[in-house]
């Protein structure tokens, strides 16, 4: 996956909001203000923090070694870090890294308050 379809990807689901918080290089993708995903697209190996359920993150981790680590400067029980692309063309499936996107998008929307989802859901 190259950088602009991650940045797609990030982009595509309802709600979302691309900031530059930390530095102009480093970007932070939000649902509703709440951070979901962090990216630095021109870096290499392009890798992105993504929120993941605890267990499988230790799981993820384990299947996926050296490619799926503890989050960089996250919470590292609740935040991995994914490389998405070494540079060389290797780095986890496409779909793989869809999954986890989507995933962590979907476990800060249940995070969110009551009415914040519900906003969520209408057109």
């Amino acid at each position: 996956m190259k950088p602009q379809e991650l940045r797609a990807l990030c982009l595509s689901f309802n709600a979302v909001e691309e900031e530059f918080p930390f530095n102009p290089d480093t970007s932070v993708f939000k649902v509703l203000g709440k951070m979901f995903a962090l990216a630095a697209l021109d870096a290499r190996p392009l890798t992105v923090n993504l929120k993941c359920d605890p267990e499988d993150a230790q799981r993820l981790r384990s299947d996926h070694e050296g490619l799926i680590v503890p989050g960089y400067h996250m919470n590292k029980r609740h935040w991995n870090t994914v490389t998405v692309d070494t540079g060389s063309g290797s780095g986890l499936p496409d779909a793989l890294v869809k999954e986890l996107v989507e995933d962590s998008y979907d476990l800060v929307v249940a995070g969110l308050p009551r009415a914040e989802r519900l906003k969520l859901d209408r057109p």
